[in-house]
């Protein structure tokens, strides 16, 4: 394309040509423009105010809860007493990827995680289906949470006071109900948190942690009195597919580091304290995640958990034969829940800040509050959507479609350190993956691996999604890129 101020072009001279479709798709955002952006968004900058504790909680607080205080009802009619096996293989495929997700955070320390290390890495289109990957993924475990929030609120209200809410407001379409208002409380209530601006936000989940840290060493505790060694006998019924398939829901909920990764503009030392805030949380959690696992299945017969969302306040009722430690345990849970509402809902409001400052989403997203710091608009556009969503889809199609999200942006982080080290090997790198590319290759590997273990329900549901990404993305992301060569009036 020729600028319009240039002279006439003679004979022999060669006509710059725009460039073709290909290249255009496979356009990337240089490390070095990633990281001078940071923080920087319309209208005003976000804060760095987190040390490598609040990192940490947010990423224990997006993870830690979920799996077990919810999703394991679920599970373990998949696979049994081997539901222990499905969160010790979640946890595998989670550190393999982590660790990817730590090198890369040292290295790229940007608000839009996956997506951003796509976008240096593999180019716009790639970075674009990662990116649509992580809306779904966040927005899906939000409304996912958000569902068995509801079912702790029940078992905290008829312990306290004697009722419950009727089940046309507390379930969902599907599931016996109407419309699931607790879900959208719960919602309502993190984008209050959000609103106030990170460190704020870090501050109330850093509480949350603790109450839910504490809950579950309080079941374990009181849980263990109710083991059975029969309970453990025919460990695997439903074989290694059935462990698989358990181990594919359950790794929705392994979602945190990934969230940790998403406030790499909001940290103080990014390069230095996300690698290790990563690492850090995932081996408490899947510590915790297995410990708890192995007490309930113990203390109670794995066909009598009848996809339960509050499997654990109901083994404690069963173990103590009294209310008061299941009530105890269910509000804990409410408050653990909530915080993985929280953090999630930030995660998914600082990926598509990103995705807004390189012009593929609208500039909304970018906005920021000059007095708080925080994308506002962005915030409650995003609370609303899920709330609605929680509040009108059955938690088991969420957490599938959060998995299979969760699994592909994973898999894609795993390719991009290994490109990255090809394509700049001397950048400073506050972590190394270890025994790279093995490593990140055995990640790929294990995600492609556990989403094949996913419904085909659950794959035309990601079809669907990636088709309509695709048609976004080509129809205003691609034209409105801020790497998209200017049009001839604008030049």
């Amino acid at each position: 394309m020729i600028d319009q101020g240039a002279p006439p072009q003679g004979r022999g001279q060669t006509v710059p040509q725009a460039p073709g479709l290909g290249a255009r798709l496979m356009r990337r955002k240089p490390v070095e423009v990633l990281v001078a952006e940071g923080g920087q968004g319309e209208g005003g900058t976000l804060r760095r105010s987190l040390g490598l504790w609040q990192l940490t909680m947010i990423s224990i607080g997006a993870t830690l809860g979920t799996g077990i205080f919810v999703v394991l009802g679920e599970a373990v009619p998949k696979a049994g007493p081997a539901v222990t096996l499905s969160f010790v293989i979640a946890g595998l495929t989670a550190l393999f990827s982590a660790l990817s997700y730590a090198e890369l955070a040292g290295t790229i320390p940007v608000a839009g995680s996956s997506y951003s290390y796509a976008y240096a890495t593999m180019g716009e289109l790639i970075a674009w289906v990662c990116g649509w990957c992580l809306v779904l993924e966040y927005g899906v475990s939000v409304a996912a949470v958000a569902v068995g929030w509801g079912e702790y609120l029940n078992e905290l209200l008829d312990g306290t006071i004697g009722v419950t809410l009727p089940a046309a407001l507390s379930a969902p379409p599907g599931d016996g109900g109407v419309f699931n208002l607790p879900a959208l409380i719960v919602v309502l209530l993190a984008m209050a948190f959000l609103l106030g601006g990170a460190r704020e936000s870090a501050r109330a989940n850093t509480v949350m942690v603790a109450v839910k840290i504490a809950a579950l060493v309080l079941f374990c505790a009181i849980g263990v009195q109710g083991l059975r060694s029969g309970n453990y006998e025919h460990f695997m019924p439903l074989g290694m597919s059935g462990v698989s398939a358990a181990g594919a829901t359950l790794f929705f909920s392994y979602i945190g580091f990934d969230a940790a990764s998403t406030a790499g503009e909001e940290a103080k030392d990014a390069q230095r304290d996300l690698p290790r805030a990563i690492m850090l949380s995932l081996v408490i959690v899947t510590a915790l995640y297995v410990l708890v696992a192995a007490v309930a299945v113990g203390a109670k017969p794995w066909r009598q958990f009848n996809d339960s969302e509050a499997a654990l306040a109901q083994i404690m009722r069963d173990v103590t034969g009294q209310g008061f430690w299941a009530t105890l345990l269910a509000a804990c849970a409410v408050i653990a829940i909530a915080s993985v509402v929280l953090t999630v809902l930030y995660g998914q409001t600082r990926i598509l800040f990103a995705m807004s400052r390189d012009g593929l989403v609208p500039k909304v997203f970018s906005r920021v509050h000059p007095k708080t710091g925080a994308p506002r608009a962005n915030t409650v556009i995003v609370s609303l959507f899920c709330g609605v969503l929680a509040a009108a889809v059955p938690l088991g199609q969420l957490a599938d479609a959060t998995s299979i999200g969760t699994l592909f942006a994973f898999a894609l982080v795993n390719v991009a350190v290994v490109v990255l080290r090809r394509t700049r090997p001397q950048m400073n790198r506050t972590f190394r993956v270890p025994l790279s590319p093995l490593l990140p290759a055995l990640g790929f590997a294990f995600c492609v691996w556990m989403m094949g273990s996913l419904s085909t329900v659950t794959w035309v549901v990601f079809g669907v999604w990636m088709a309509v990404g695709l048609v976004v993305y080509f129809l205003y992301g691609h034209r409105r890129s801020r790497l998209a060569p200017p049009a001839p009036s604008e030049k």
